[in-house]
This record gives C-alpha cells, structure tokens and sequence, in this order.
C-alpha cells in the first residue's frame, strides 16, 4: 500500500479506520458546557431537521406470529398447542387478528391510526442465520450484498457531497453496517456522558499522532482532521443535551436507548437518520419463549409509546416516523423446548403521526409452508424501504435500492 504523503498511514487503511466509526465517540475529557448549546455546539446543532426516520431494530428474531397473533385460523393453535395465546389473552385488532398483551402501548398508539402492522416481511432465499440475515437488512441486498448501508445510501442520496454534518446517529456501542455511507460519518455512541474513541488499542496512538497536528500533510490527513474536529464539536453538543434532557431521570419513562434519540431531537439536533439495534434482546426465544418473549414485547411497546409522548411534549410527533423490524420470524410450530426456531418472514411496525394506519401486505398462509415448516414471504422488505426512502423521507428509493420497488403507501399524502 502507498503511504498517504508524510502522514505514514495509508489512504486505504484511513478510510478502513474512518468506516468503523472514527473519533466518533470522542474527547470525553472536554469541559462541561454551561447551557444546553455551547458556541462550538451551535454550528452543529442550528435548526429542527424537518422529517425525521427512527429505526428501531429488534435483533435477535422477533415471532410475529405471537406479537400480532392470527387466533382466527385455526392452524395457529394446531402448530402452538402449548405457547399458542389464547384468545382472552390478547388485545383485539379484528376477527383474524390480536396483539400480544404486552403490546398495550403499541395497541394504544395503532387505534389512534398511527400504526401500519406490515405482514409477511422477507426476502426470497432467506438465511437462518442471525448475522447473515441482518446483514441483508443492512446493506437492502440479500443474497449479495453492497459496500455501504440503506441509511448511509439513503443520507449520500439527501445530501449527494457529504455537506451537512451528523446526518447519521447510531446509538449503539459500535457502528452498524446499515449507516455505513460514503459521503457521511456517522456519530455513534451508547453513553453520551462518556465518549471515547471506538478504536482498537493499537489504532489510538496513531489516530492521535494525526489528530495532534494541526496543518494536514495530504487529504487522508486532513479527512482525519476534519472528522475528529466534527466528532468534537458533536460530542459537546450531545454530551450537553443529554445534561439537559430531565425526563431520563422518570422511573416511568422507560424509553430504553430511545431517550438518546428524543434529547437530540429536543435540542435540535440536524440528524435525519437515527439507527438504534436494540441492547440486551430477549428475542431469540428457542426454549421456554412465553415468558421472555412477554417481557421483551412490554419493555420495546411501552418505550416507543413514551418516546411518541414525548415527542407530542416537544412539538415534534409530527416529523418523526419511527420503523421497527427484526432479521427473521420464527418456525411456525413450537419446539419441543416450548420455544419456536430461527424463521423467516415476520411482521414489521411503522410508527408516527404521518402514518396511515392499519394492517398492510398479504398476511402468510399457515396452511402453504415451505423450507421446513416455515412462513412464505409475501412482502420483500425493500418495499417498506422504499416507502421510507421515497414517500417519507422524498429521497430517490430506486437510486438508493438499486431497482424500483412499489411503495406500500402507509405514509399518509
């Protein structure tokens, strides 16, 4: 590899260590910033950003089958003899359907019209791999695959020459393929309080060799500059927002990582795009499901309904949509474990003021199985990607997908 001018680290290696989330949890060590927007923080945080998309990823493989629970057919308590919910037990959505009965908050938000249930989510030869499969959600190309993410595609699509700052937040402990862009870096981090690089220990030094050094010697070294001196800047701002965000400290405000989210939005934070992989899931559910699968369902319902009460607080339910999916369903019969195995399609949620709600894409038959006794996907995930991309965010879903897919139209117009 050549050696980027006199900086003694390669271009390709630089963008290697920039993709994987460089100096983007950064400088724990500044000062505290005496109100909610220092100086530094103003060039970052200047305006509200208009529509907004949240996605709520439920890694681990959400049943859907017994999140909206088909008690109308007959199949569903032939193959769940045992973990099949009864009907007395769910919260009715019509004759066919019923939400699980930890998904009160989720219930309460759909008979207000602003849930969209997508049934039947999937894609055509799907892995039953956790890893293997998110990573076809993260990249929108199953099968194959695609250098950057749908987000990051999605935010070099709104903004083509990478000039608004923090487009992209991924409140995770470190960075997911889907905000993964070419023209954008985006900010992660999992405790606003506490940044610090996201590097391995044999990268700091070097990094902050580069760092130190205030006249770039070539233009890897001045994207190391220009990154850390933003991650800076964007790090004060969120460290300070957090500071002034006094609802985290409400026992009954359990919003999960989603209260990151509402702090940012509330102090006006630019991003359009925040990505949030659920920590701690309780979602793989191969032994015992009922009661684990209970107990995930209420802690991410009642999260997204606080976080859509607060959003109502601060005046903005109005530009934000939030998505919510997960790699795969579950097996259609329950398991000897009384737990169910790694599926395929599953039931996606969209979530917002701007939603029209109701139940969306043809729900799989239990009678059709295919690949073991497993759900036929009826709904290709791209479409409510496109209808995030295009209808929600007006950004070009056919450019960022790689093809054109029809819009599944829960946005309203």
């Amino acid at each position: 590899m050549t050696i980027e001018n006199d900086s003694g680290v390669s271009r390709r290696e630089l963008l290697r260590i920039g993709a994987g989330g460089l100096g983007l949890g950064l400088l724990g060590g500044l000062g505290s910033v005496p109100p909610v927007l220092g100086q530094a923080s103003r060039a970052v945080a200047a305006n509200p950003t208009g529509k907004i998309l949240v996605v709520f990823e439920w890694f681990g493989g959400n049943d859907g089958l017994n999140t909206v629970v088909p008690y109308g057919d007959p199949l569903y308590y032939k193959h769940r003899p045992t973990i099949g919910i009864k009907e007395p037990d769910l919260l009715p959505i019509d004759a066919h359907f019923g939400w699980h009965k930890s998904m009160r908050g989720m219930k309460g938000l759909y008979d207000d019209g602003k849930v969209a249930i997508v049934h039947g989510v999937g894609y055509d030869r799907p892995s039953f791999s956790h890893f293997t499969s998110m990573s076809f959600w993260h990249t929108a190309a199953p099968n194959g695959g695609n250098e950057y993410g749908w987000v990051g595609r999605t935010a070099s699509s709104v903004d083509p020459k990478g000039a608004r700052d923090n487009l992209i937040v991924n409140v995770s402990d470190s960075q997911t393929l889907a905000v993964k862009a070419q023209h954008h870096v985006p900010l992660v981090f999992v405790d606003p309080a506490a940044f610090k690089r996201g590097l391995f220990a044999q990268e700091l030094p070097l990094v902050d060799a580069l760092s130190a050094q205030d006249m770039p010697v070539g233009d890897a070294h001045r994207y190391v500059l220009e990154v850390t001196k933003s991650a800076a800047q964007a790090s004060e701002v969120v460290r300070a927002a957090w500071g002034e965000y006094r609802r985290k400290a409400n026992p009954d405000l359990r919003l999960l990582d989603l209260d990151k989210v509402v702090a940012l939005i509330e102090a006006g934070f630019p991003t359009k795009l925040y990505y949030v992989p659920l920590r701690g899931s309780l979602f793989d559910t191969h032994v015992n499901q009922a009661a684990p699968h209970d107990r995930q369902l209420q802690y991410c319902a009642d999260a997204i309904e606080g976080f859509f009460r607060e959003m109502a607080r601060i005046g903005r339910a109005g530009d934000v949509v939030m998505y919510v999916h997960s790699e795969f369903g579950r097996r259609v019969p329950e398991n000897t474990s009384l737990g169910t195995d790694h599926g395929t399609a599953q039931v996606n949620f969209v979530i917002g003021d701007a939603v029209q709600g109701g139940q969306y894409g043809k729900p799989p038959s239990l009678a059709d199985l295919v690949l073991g006794d497993n759900l036929a996907s009826t709904t290709d995930f791209r479409r409510v990607y496109a209808t995030l991309i295009g209808d929600w965010l007006g950004a070009d879903a056919a450019v960022v997908l790689g093809q054109r897919f029809e819009s599944l139209g829960f946005i309203k117009a």
